[in-house]
């Protein structure tokens, strides 16, 4: 089962390599990190850059406040940091372990801290976001909060579904909602952190 539902694995192995390619360009990232919000990215030259560089599909063309949010957020990430999640040890199907989600990094302390990087009640503020441009905020903010070393592909993997929400109807079945699925990570992180 595909860790990152969303992601096919060649907009996996894009977004990898675009994040790199910024490293190179920091003409670019700066312009995206001062971009205030979703609609101010679709206004710089990096936006398309970053187009040109997602598989040419509809997700990255079609729905383009999507594309602009991935595009922003990464930028603000230093680290694309996978590391082996400590909630999910089982090993799935193709014999791969999986890695700690964006959810399970917000309460996962780095090395040398004792708690949380997120507080509950910054985590429940960002799982209530009501309008785009508050989601991207928050999601600066956590990716702040975590240093800026970030699980890319799941960080992703989450601006998509929740702006699916957003933008549609939720799912019927509460297991398949971006905020159970967060709130599920998320307390079990800090419930093993405080065991």
């Amino acid at each position: 089962m595909n860790q990152y539902p969303y992601l096919v694995h060649d907009d996996q192995k894009a977004l990898e390599h675009w994040h790199q390619w910024l490293d190179d360009n920091r003409g670019d990232r700066a312009r995206l990190r001062r971009a205030e919000g979703p609609e101010d990215i679709l206004l710089t030259d990096a936006f398309f850059h970053f187009l040109e560089k997602m598989p040419d599909t509809g997700l990255w063309r079609d729905e383009i406040l999507i594309s602009a949010s991935v595009a922003g957020a990464l930028s603000h990430v230093k680290t694309h940091k996978l590391n082996a999640s400590q909630i999910y040890k089982t090993k799935n199907i193709d014999n791969t372990a999986k890695n700690a989600s964006f959810a399970e990094q917000l309460a996962t302390p780095s090395e040398g801290k004792g708690k949380a990087p997120m507080s509950e009640l910054r985590f429940q503020q960002l799982q209530k976001s009501k309008t785009i441009d508050d989601f991207y905020r928050r999601i600066l903010r956590a990716i702040r909060l975590l240093d800026g070393n970030v699980n890319i592909l799941s960080l992703a993997n989450d601006i998509i579904h929740w702006h699916r929400e957003f933008e549609h109807a939720f799912d019927r079945n509460p297991n398949k909602r971006l905020v159970v699925r967060w709130a599920t990570d998320y307390f079990t992180a800090l419930a093993n952190l405080k065991s």
